[in-house]
């Protein structure tokens, strides 16, 4: 993995005020590069029954390399007993949008 390796981030959180308050720690600690919020519904698998769930999808712009420290700030800030912090590979991403990723998260151009 390349340090110029950008991904997305997909989190599931409880709320709007629990996916700002990650949003918020992670982009003062240079972490990520934008955060953006949405409502969604979520049917899964838990504790041997099927649950259905009102949450907020926090999607996060960032660098591959940095997800283990993500997921270490999420860790201390995430309600769930069992979180899923997904990184999604970015294949392509404009070149302007490259240097404000890279500027963001505090990476030399």
């Amino acid at each position: 993995m390349a340090k110029r390796d950008f991904c997305q981030l997909w989190l599931s959180c409880v709320g709007t005020a629990e996916a700002t308050k990650i949003a918020k720690v992670l982009l003062q600690k240079h972490l990520i590069a934008c955060a953006k919020q949405m409502p969604i519904t979520s049917d899964f698998h838990w504790q041997g029954k099927v649950e259905h769930s009102n949450e907020t999808l926090l999607l996060m712009d960032s660098r591959l390399d940095l997800f283990d420290q993500i997921e270490e700030e999420v860790s201390k800030l995430h309600s769930y007993d069992t979180f899923v912090l997904q990184a999604v590979p970015v294949v392509k991403v404009s070149k302007e949008a490259k240097k404000w990723l890279t500027k963001a998260t505090y990476d030399e151009a």
